[in-house]
């Protein structure tokens, strides 16, 4: 029985607004990027009917995705394929890092900070915070935007590809042992300066109060059952990829030590990782008999499916 499953399913298909865009990602990332990067047309129409997306809105949103270079098109006769282009290979690639994770990054006790050395102005300062935050920084003190663990030449040329790159001059990365004066500021304080997770820990609980009772529906040992049950491990597991890396978006991806002792994100990774063993099964035999690329052929699952939380 899969009672709880087509509920989520249901709950997913009422929804007043998706983004389309948001979505085909995910099924990139998750279903099609291990399978080649490739898929025609019609079969992604196919794939996602059953979510009641209609073809229409998902045409619009693989020309969007096309002309934001996450997708590049070949002609087969009549049919096209849409492919993860270089850039967007590299995007999945990176964000299946933090995905896919078994657990928290490790800290080697180090910050990493990028301090404005001069005034800009304030069109210019609202864009290199937003483009900092989005990249996982806090805003520390005044001027200052810390991270453990980013690389600050990635968050670099991050900012020169958002059109950003003429503000590097007013920034001077640095490392630092420890952001504590006198001892009067330990990383957590930092962390709980720096960053507001309020609103991303409830995010996290209210993940894990959805899949959770959805692991019993899909065990691990489950096998494939029928078309029909496989068909709804396949929605359901781009459903759960889908929630799960928006929520990593809003991550700043802090170490497991620096985070509050309750942190719920531990958790939630551990119910996604769970109910994604449970599910891998059954959907990739969906996946085995449904997905194409515009010449007709099925594609194959590739061997790093195999790698994804640690234990599938």
């Amino acid at each position: 029985m899969t009672e709880l499953t087509d509920k989520r399913l249901q709950r997913f298909r009422r929804q007043d607004r998706m983004q389309a865009g948001s979505l085909i990602i995910s099924l990139f990332g998750d279903a099609i990027y291990p399978r080649g990067g490739a898929i025609w047309l019609g079969c992604l129409i196919r794939l996602l009917a059953p979510l009641d997306i209609n073809e229409r809105l998902i045409r619009t949103a693989i020309y969007r995705l096309v002309k934001e270079d996450w997708l590049l098109t070949h002609s087969h006769g009549r049919r096209t394929d849409y492919a993860l282009s270089a850039s967007g290979n590299s995007r999945i690639e990176e964000a299946s890092k933090a995905i896919y994770a078994a657990q928290s990054p490790p800290w080697d006790e180090r910050w990493r900070l990028l301090m404005l050395t001069a005034s800009l102005p304030n069109k210019d300062e609202l864009l290199l915070r937003k483009a900092l935050i989005w990249q996982g920084f806090g805003e520390w003190q005044s001027q200052v935007f810390v991270h453990p663990g980013a690389d600050l030449q990635v968050a670099m040329a991050l900012l020169k590809r958002e059109g950003l790159g003429y503000v590097q001059k007013h920034l001077w990365p640095l490392l630092a042992d420890s952001l504590a004066v006198n001892a009067s500021v330990s990383d957590r304080q930092v962390v709980s300066q720096a960053w507001d997770l309020a609103q991303l820990a409830n995010s996290y609980r209210q993940f894990v109060k959805t899949y959770q009772p959805l692991t019993d529906e899909w065990p691990v040992k489950k096998t494939s059952t029928g078309h029909v049950q496989n068909e709804k491990a396949f929605l359901l597991r781009l459903l759960l990829i889908h929630d799960y890396r928006r929520l990593l978006l809003r991550d700043p991806a802090l170490p497991q030590k620096l985070l509050p002792d309750d942190w719920p994100g531990q958790t939630a990774r551990t119910v996604c990782s769970e109910l994604y063993t449970g599910l891998s099964v059954p959907s990739e035999t969906y996946l085995d008999t449904q997905m194409q690329i515009a010449d007709g052929s099925l594609t194959v699952g590739l061997s790093l499916l195999q790698n994804r939380f640690g234990i599938c």
